[in-house]
């Protein structure tokens, strides 16, 4: 176990050295992140002249949260995979007593320790242009929140990366993650809380695994009504489906890999 760990800790701060190396790409990264931020204005103004469940101070939070959320739970392993494949990087990595996702973990943990400074100012820089945004959730709230940022960061990792395996298969995996953002920009909630949405269609998004990769963690530390139970087993099982994928095509994959560019 303590040489599991030692890695464990010489992998992380390896991965945290680089990211910090390149502080002012990290900064306009978090800035690219901030969309939720653009599209809290278009609501706010939306709230007051018409009948929503929600009013301009909760969309302003709401949005807010779904910036941090996005913070967290970004994800690029597919573009990093892809690359690692077509150019035969893979080869050396398969040769380690090491899976090569563990690299790419590390990766994303490392950048997301990086860029919580940068992102904690713009929080603070929101709060000083909107003080009456402002609030304090209880510790119910920031427990849960926690706990389903973490599973949406797993979700969100385990989906693209099941998705990076298929470039086994072609040099354009990413291809799947352009036309899957598609359908994850509007039915996470990022473009619009799901409770604005008509009840028909939230109950048909409510079964896909896009609402709990952002709405689901936001609402509820906002304090926006969901079904916790529903919203957590829902994580848990998608994870563990596209996990049981992504083992079958890691495998059938391998098969095929011949290191095309090494």
């Amino acid at each position: 176990m303590k040489r599991i760990i030692r890695k464990a800790v010489t992998l992380l701060s390896v991965y945290y050295a680089y990211m910090v190396e390149y502080r002012a790409e990290l900064i306009l990264w978090v800035l690219s992140g901030s969309l939720p931020i653009i599209l809290m204005g278009v609501w706010i103004q939306a709230a007051q002249g018409g009948k929503f469940g929600l009013t301009p101070v909760d969309f302003a939070r709401y949005f807010l949260t779904v910036f941090v959320v996005r913070q967290i739970t970004v994800v690029w392993v597919i573009w990093e995979f892809e690359k690692e494949v077509v150019e035969g990087k893979l080869s050396p990595r398969l040769l380690q007593p090491l899976d090569p996702v563990w690299h790419h973990v590390a990766s994303h943990l490392s950048e997301r320790v990086a860029r919580i400074p940068f992102a904690l100012m713009l929080i603070a820089l929101f709060f000083l242009l909107y003080p009456q945004a402002f609030w304090l959730p209880n510790l119910g709230q920031v427990l849960l929140f926690t706990l389903a940022v973490v599973l949406a960061f797993i979700l969100r990792f385990v989906i693209q990366y099941t998705f990076a395996l298929f470039a086994f298969w072609t040099e354009r995996a990413s291809a799947l993650e352009n036309f899957w953002f598609l359908f994850f920009l509007f039915f996470s909630g990022m473009i619009a809380p799901l409770d604005v949405f008509p009840e028909p269609v939230r109950a048909i998004v409510l079964f896909t695994p896009f609402p709990y990769l952002i709405d689901f963690p936001a609402s509820l530390l906002v304090g926006i009504p969901v079904d916790v139970g529903r919203g957590f087993l829902s994580m848990v099982g998608w994870i563990l489906i596209f996990l049981g994928a992504n083992r079958l095509l890691w495998r059938a994959g391998l098969k095929r890999y011949s290191g095309m560019g090494a």
